[in-house]
């Protein structure tokens, strides 16, 4: 009896009623709804970490578009500008070399007929000289007649000689008619009557070659005066032809910059709106995600409060007593059944452990030897809540995976062009900053150069200024000592010319001493000696100062032609400073546009740079391919969804094969 009595009460110790199973499973329900809701905490605080890197980055990249796309339409502002201005300038210069180009035509020409007007007139006086020789030495050899009178003819048709000449010239022509036969009576009238005519044909002879030495010396003017304009012109022209050139290069170069930036500015345009229409998706998206958290939270919440207060109610005495007061056979009955189904679980526990443990062998899943470990351990109804659980897990990260595929792919292709993109105008930029720097290099040395040509212009005009002016001052001096000592000679030889004309003229005195032979007429003899002196001193003179006055004239146009010259060539190089002053200005300004545009896109790379090395260890760095990740995830999927089917007896097939 005592022993039937231990036997009860230890049946009736380990029995477990219905309403205790009921609790016991609501309580497994509460400890899952705690778990999964958990889980979801989890989960959703790393979408809403994603959600909030993304619209970080999204929302920098725009903002650093927007400011891209300012400085690029400032970029394109001025290159329009300066293209209006080139253009404007260029179309100066065109007119410009027009208007050069016109003028030096039109003074070619004029100085083409000036100089065959010279030629005519100059053979003109040349034939009248010749003319006038040719008849006075007719006249002269007394060999002159009407028959060989061409050439005084000839004169008196000329329009050089003047009315009165040529009435002398005609009266002569009308009245001459002697030959070689003339008698002295005759010879002596020819004589008498050619000698004025002599005198008058050597004076126009006179005139004519004074005139001709003028008309050379306006010729050589005239010729100076066009080389001078002409070389002016050309100068202006080969110089303005140069600006323009010039000015169409750096048009041209402003223009592929002008596109090259609406380019840039399209491309970040588009780049931009993708980034804006990307991040109002992920703000719509999250917070749809969001929202759907807060309701499952809630939702969950309300769960778990409900289960709670399920449980409250079935463990309270009103439902637990009646339980254990009116259900015990029910209870005992229960524990049996409940040790049959365990007795007929564990042997598919066993064989899903096996195939599980053989399966991750297989696959080389921890997931699924981990599992094995597990269903060959925990109770029944754990194991297939685990299994469906860790499948679900899998599906969700399967899911979520694929979604993290898409969005790295964007995300990848798209840092990749930015990547690509930027790196491309970092070398164009470093290109064009070489590419400038030499140029500017250059120029800087080209002006260095052109300004000491000038300060040695400067110096070599100064220089021959002080030596002119030094020249200058000695020649006048020597030309007025030269004019001073012709006056006094003068007065010499006119004191000695009037002393001995008077002293030839003395005669003896009634008184004068038996010692005189003669009278006294002062030293004729030695005084011609030393009047012959006096008039070669005084030709000399005379002839210092033509040939002084010859080297000051010629010294001074030579001054004057040398300062005129290097005049020009300093203008000329003058305006080649500033031409070039100018482009190197204007270069060192886009030299500084080209540096900042580096600076800026240089940072533009390093952050897409940054980027793709966060995007690295999430998108790229996995160590195992996307593909092979989705097909080992199938595969334990697979596997897992077979091991609930060995435990709900649904694996005859697998049966038959063992």
């Amino acid at each position: 009896m005592r022993c039937a009595t231990v036997f009860g009460v230890a049946a009736s110790a380990s029995a477990v009623t219905p309403v205790q199973k009921v609790v016991q499973l609501m309580n497994g329900m509460l400890e899952k709804g705690k778990s999964e809701k958990h889980e979801e905490q989890v989960q959703f605080a790393a979408y809403k970490q994603f959600c909030d890197d993304t619209s970080v980055e999204k929302t920098r990249a725009i903002q650093e578009a927007n400011e891209e796309i300012e400085s690029l339409e400032a970029v394109i502002a001025k290159a329009e500008a300066d293209i209006s201005k080139l253009s404007k300038e260029i179309a100066q210069l065109d007119e410009d070399i027009s208007v050069y180009e016109g003028d030096l035509k039109a003074a070619t020409k004029v100085r083409k007929m000036e100089h065959q007007d010279y030629l005519e007139t100059h053979k003109d006086y040349s034939e009248s000289v010749e003319s006038v020789d040719s008849a006075i030495a007719l006249i002269k050899r007394k060999m002159y007649n009407k028959k060989q009178g061409g050439a005084l003819v000839q004169l008196a048709k000329s329009p050089l000689v003047s009315l009165s000449d040529k009435k002398v010239l005609e009266a002569f022509l009308a009245t001459s008619d002697v030959g070689l036969d003339v008698t002295a009576p005759e010879a002596a009238a020819y004589e008498d009557h050619t000698s004025g005519i002599i005198e008058m044909l050597e004076k126009l002879k006179d005139k004519f070659e004074d005139k001709r030495t003028e008309l050379e010396k306006e010729e050589s003017n005239s010729k100076h005066a066009f080389e001078m304009l002409q070389q002016d012109l050309t100068n202006s022209i080969s110089t303005s032809k140069e600006d323009r050139s010039d000015k169409a290069q750096q048009k041209a170069k402003t223009a592929q910059r002008e596109a090259d930036a609406k380019g840039d500015l399209q491309d970040t345009i588009t780049s931009r709106d993708d980034d804006q229409s990307y991040l109002s998706d992920l703000v719509s998206t999250c917070k749809s995600k969001s929202d759907d958290f807060e309701a499952r939270q809630t939702l969950r919440a309300q769960e778990i409060e409900a289960i709670e207060k399920a449980v409250e109610i079935i463990s309270s005495a009103s439902v637990s007593g009646a339980a254990d007061k009116h259900l015990p056979s029910l209870v005992q009955g229960g524990a049996s059944l409940a040790q049959l189904r365990s007795v007929t679980k564990n042997s598919n526990q066993i064989r899903v452990a096996a195939y599980l443990h053989e399966q991750g062998s297989k696959l080389n899943s921890r997931v699924l030897s981990a599992l094995a470990l597990r269903v060959s351990e925990d109770p029944f109804k754990q194991v297939k809540k685990m299994i469906k659980d860790l499948i679900v897990r899998l599906l969700e990260e399967a899911n979520e995976e694929a979604e993290q595929k898409g969005w790295c792919d964007t995300e990848l292709s798209t840092n990749e062009q930015t990547r690509k993109e930027k790196t491309e105008a970092v070398e164009s930029l470093h290109s064009e900053i070489d590419e400038l720097e030499a140029s500017i290099a250059k120029l800087s040395k080209e002006i260095s150069e052109l300004s000491h040509q000038v300060k040695e212009l400067d110096e070599a005009v100064a220089k021959a200024t002080s030596i002119r002016n030094a020249e200058k001052e000695k020649n006048t001096e020597t030309i007025k000592d030269s004019k001073e000592a012709q006056v006094a000679v003068e007065q010499a030889l006119q004191v000695l010319k009037d002393f001995y004309a008077k002293a030839g003229e003395a005669t003896a005195l009634v008184q004068q001493p038996e010692i005189f032979d003669k009278p006294y007429q002062g030293m004729q003899g030695e005084s011609g000696g030393v009047v012959g002196m006096l008039e070669v001193i005084q030709s000399d003179f005379a002839r210092l100062e033509t040939e002084t006055k010859a080297s000051e004239e010629q010294s001074q146009a030579q001054y004057d032609k040398f300062v005129e010259d290097s005049t020009v060539d300093k203008t000329a190089k003058n305006k080649d400073i500033e031409y070039k002053s100018n482009k190197k200005d204007s270069e060192t300004e886009d030299l500084g546009e080209a540096k900042a545009d580096l600076e800026s896109t240089q940072k533009e790379l390093d952050s897409a740079l940054r980027y793709y090395e966060k995007l690295k260890p999430s998108c790229v760095d996995a160590g195992v391919s996307y593909e092979e990740r989705v097909a080992r995830r199938k595969e334990e999927i697979e596997s897992l969804q077979e091991a609930l089917r060995i435990l709900n007896g649904e694996d005859l097939a697998f049966m038959q094969d063992q």
